[in-house]
Parts: C-alpha cells; sequence; structure tokens
C-alpha cells in the first residue's frame, strides 16, 4: 500500500463520517473507527518491515538485544497511543485522550530507565 493509498482512504473516510455527522453522529464516529483501523493495519504492515530491516542491522553491529527490544516496545507504545487517544478525540473525549498520551509518556519514560542507568555506568566506567 502506497501513502497516496492511505490518503486516499483517509480523506473518503473522513468525508463520509462528516456526511453522517450530520444525521446521526455515532454513524461518523464509526466510520472514523473503522477507517482508523484499516489504516492501522498497514502501519504494522510497515512496522513489520522495519522491524526486519533493524533485526539485520543488528546481525551487523555487536549490540545488547534488549535495547533493541525496548526501542521497538517505545515505537509500539507511541503507535498504540496516538491511535487510541486520536480516536477518544474524534469522539469528543479530549481529556481521556490527554490521560492516554500521559500514560504512554510515562510509560516510554519507565522503559528508558534503564537504558539510560546503563548509560551512567559506561561513563562512569570512562571516568574512572
Amino acid at each position: 500500500m502506497s501513502v497516496i493509498q492511505a490518503g486516499i482512504i483517509g480523506v473518503i473516510g473522513a468525508v463520509l463520517a462528516v456526511q453522517l455527522k450530520g444525521g446521526k453522529a455515532e454513524y461518523g464516529i464509526y466510520i472514523s473507527i473503522g477507517v482508523s483501523i484499516v489504516l492501522f493495519g498497514f502501519i504494522v504492515d510497515r512496522l513489520g518491515t522495519f522491524i526486519s530491516t533493524v533485526g539485520q542491522i543488528s546481525s551487523y553491529i555487536d549490540m545488547d538485544a534488549g535495547y533493541l527490544s525496548t526501542m521497538l516496545k517505545m515505537i509500539g507504545i507511541t503507535y498504540i497511543a496516538q491511535f487510541s487517544s486520536d480516536i477518544c478525540r474524534d469522539a469528543g473525549y479530549q481529556t481521556v485522550a490527554g490521560q492516554i498520551e500521559i500514560f504512554a509518556k510515562l510509560t516510554i519514560l519507565a522503559l528508558g530507565m534503564p537504558v539510560l542507568l546503563a548509560l551512567l555506568e559506561t561513563i562512569q566506567e570512562f571516568l574512572s
């Protein structure tokens, strides 16, 4: 799927959602959620390509697999949080969307702490 096709699907879904919001608002929300799920499926497909490429790169470079795993988890968290918060925002629940985003940021911060500690230990070894 190309970016043009994804853009066309998104625009058509948005136009349909706007048209249906005039009569029954919930149908517009259902259309936007459906289009979002379809586009999210295409995103996951692209992420699969990204993950396999990063796996190939990591085979050439001697690095801890834990760091790669942490990075992929962070990417997944950001995509899922953005997807969820956008759906909540479209439905008119900005507060819930904000809470999802804050939770995702704190989760990413917690995931990054072991990496930060490893970096600080490495710096300490160089200074000693």
